[in-house]
């Protein structure tokens, strides 16, 4: 072993293994955007008919120049109108000092840590950054508005920071609304923010299309909006046509995209509106990914209840079973634990009302163990069944903790073990059993009072009788 060089452990020779992938990817990269590079300079000359030599002499230089630098990354505008008069040009690449570290692989074993920056343009810097004098001087100087050093051109970088208006500056200068960058995304794909719509709406306007797939998922724009629970996006994209049902590469559609995405509880909001627009727009509901996984299992496993009480009322099915065997009942009891302020008691209760299948009366306990923390969403759940075989296990299923928190709720299941269930209670089984799938259509128009109504479709009361 020579002198400085040390012995690396299986897990850091792994790891190792794993940048030097990445580095070649990089690497691969920068040779797929020379190739670009090329490929627009030889298309240019073909268009001014001058020869090869010509094109070859213009490739952009690549600027190492600090001093320079500086003056982009600042946005100083008066040290770049010093440094580019009139008449000179700023069409060039520049190569970033610094940056993340990376393992690099130095030949017979030996690793050293090297800086790894992607190339970029005074361009990209300046639109990325929102210094839109800047960024007017460098297009005034020429500076080629569709180059893509390092895979992105500036109009990408200008929507992907959502820089309004440099994205319409560059699209005034001949952008490309519709550039793919090597990750196969169009400027209308990097639009994932709320304060990117502006831009949106200026790509549109100089031609984006408006159903261009990513090529690595195939998604459209509509579902990066939908995904995003951008509603303001998926309100303009609609209005220009944008296609509601085009299925992605994973078979899921903007509607399945927007059910399937985790969702905070102050996302909720958002998410419901974004899936009320696309089901007004004639979304299927019915659609199923590759995993055969409907909008419902998605908004049922996120618990959003909004979401589903509006899948329900558009007619989606209730026992639609997945690749594995799961309807969306089980989607929603495996996650109560974690979603306890999502209110996942609303969704129980609505797919029960529905028609939905129940739990094996003898997996009771180990749902109980879970979803203890959610008392209406047991209470709910119990109410489904006239009868509860009610033993030690069930009170083993239920943590100190939570029974100390909900004692008279937990309290009164457990006396169900020496009790039969009430007379009041039997009845309302029988009818819910007479009605089945039709519970919501048909209790609300019975001539009953409201809190009959209420009672019949499983509203919570706090205790079990």
């Amino acid at each position: 072993m020579s002198r400085g060089s040390f012995v690396f452990s299986p897990m850091a020779l792994r790891s190792l293994e794993h940048d030097k992938d990445m580095l070649e990817r990089c690497k691969y990269k920068r040779q797929l955007a020379s190739r670009h590079l090329s490929s627009y300079m030889l298309k240019k000359e073909a268009m001014d008919k001058t020869p090869l030599r010509s094109s070859i002499a213009q490739l952009p230089a690549i600027c190492q120049d600090l001093v320079i630098q500086n003056a982009f990354y600042t946005g100083d505008l008066e040290a770049m109108q010093r440094l580019f008069p009139r008449g000179s040009t700023a069409n060039f690449v520049i190569e970033p000092q610094g940056g993340e570290m990376r393992w690099v692989a130095r030949g017979e074993g030996l690793w050293s840590l090297t800086y790894e920056q992607d190339l970029t343009t005074p361009l990209h810097i300046t639109a990325g950054r929102g210094f839109t004098e800047c960024l007017r001087l460098l297009l005034q100087r020429g500076a080629n508005v569709d180059l893509a050093p390092g895979g992105t051109t500036a109009l990408h970088e200008s929507c992907e920071n959502c820089q309004p208006e440099c994205t319409k500056l560059l699209l005034l200068h001949g952008a490309n609304a519709n550039a793919v960058s090597e990750d196969g995304l169009m400027p209308l794909h990097v639009c994932m923010s709320p304060e990117s719509l502006e831009c949106a709406k200026h790509l549109i306007q100089y031609g984006a299309t408006i159903n261009g797939r990513s090529l690595e998922e195939g998604d459209t724009p509509l579902h990066v909006a939908a995904r995003n629970g951008l509603q303001d996006h998926v309100e303009l994209y609609l209005r220009y046509g944008a296609a509601v049902d085009k299925q992605n590469d994973e078979g899921l559609t903007p509607l399945n995209a927007a059910c399937s995405q985790p969702q905070e509880l102050q996302d909720l909001g958002r998410y419901f509106k974004v899936c009320q627009m696309l089901l007004g727009a004639g979304a299927d509901v019915h659609t199923m990914d590759q995993d055969k996984h409907t909008p419902l299992h998605m908004a049922c496993k996120n618990v959003n209840p909004d979401i589903v009480d509006l899948l329900l009322a558009h007619n989606a099915c209730v026992n639609d079973m997945d690749y594995g065997g799961e309807a969306p009942m089980h989607n929603i009891l495996k996650v109560v634990g974690y979603k306890v302020s999502h209110d996942p008691e609303r969704i129980v209760r609505a797919l029960l009302n529905h028609g939905s299948i129940r739990v094996w009366p003898g997996a009771l306990p180990t749902v109980l163990k879970h979803c203890s923390g959610s008392p209406r969403t047991i209470e709910v759940l119990l109410n489904a069944y006239s009868r509860l075989k009610v033993t030690d296990t069930w009170v083993e299923s239920v943590s100190e903790d939570v029974l100390k928190k909900h004692k008279e709720f937990y309290e009164s299941i457990f006396s169900l073990a020496m009790n039969p269930r009430s007379l009041q209670h039997l009845a309302r089984c029988r009818l819910r059993t007479f009605l089945e799938g039709r519970v919501h259509r048909v209790v609300p128009k019975l001539d009953l009072p409201n809190f009959m109504k209420h009672y019949l479709l499983l509203e919570y009361r706090g205790y079990m009788h």
